[in-house]
């Protein structure tokens, strides 16, 4: 069983950043791949970055690509989403999820994810 919680969400001026983290419990965190989804109002919840068990591949979406980067502690049993330049088009719910098979994450197979997160706002004013 693995719980998921989110923070750092908030209000941010375009073009400004935001680090937001994931806190996972359970031992078996280390063996999860991770990652970011977002769902902006009125829109459907979409792929944002994954990360493998290791770290050693990540994946984004090409809207973020170049402005965030997911990277996990898995000592810490962390993962974290750096955004910078964020634009007003970033305002989403986002939330973390994890799954045994990186590539139910990169596919954005949400049906299929084993875990998901409650998610944390993120505010892009422009």
């Amino acid at each position: 069983q693995v719980q998921l919680v989110e923070s750092g969400g908030g209000l941010v001026q375009a073009g400004g950043s935001l680090r937001l983290s994931c806190a996972a419990s359970g031992r078996t965190f280390s063996t999860y791949a991770m990652g970011w989804f977002r769902q902006a109002p009125k829109k459907e919840r979409e792929f944002v970055a994954a990360i493998s068990w290791s770290g050693g591949n990540t994946y984004y979406a090409d809207s973020v690509k170049g402005r965030f980067t997911i990277s996990r502690d898995n000592a810490k049993k962390m993962v974290y989403l750096q955004m910078n330049s964020l634009n007003t088009e970033d305002t989403a719910v986002y939330y973390c999820a994890a799954d045994r098979r990186l590539n139910t994450i990169v596919a954005g197979n949400e049906l299929g994810m084993d875990y998901w997160g409650k998610g944390t706002l993120v505010t892009v004013s422009s």
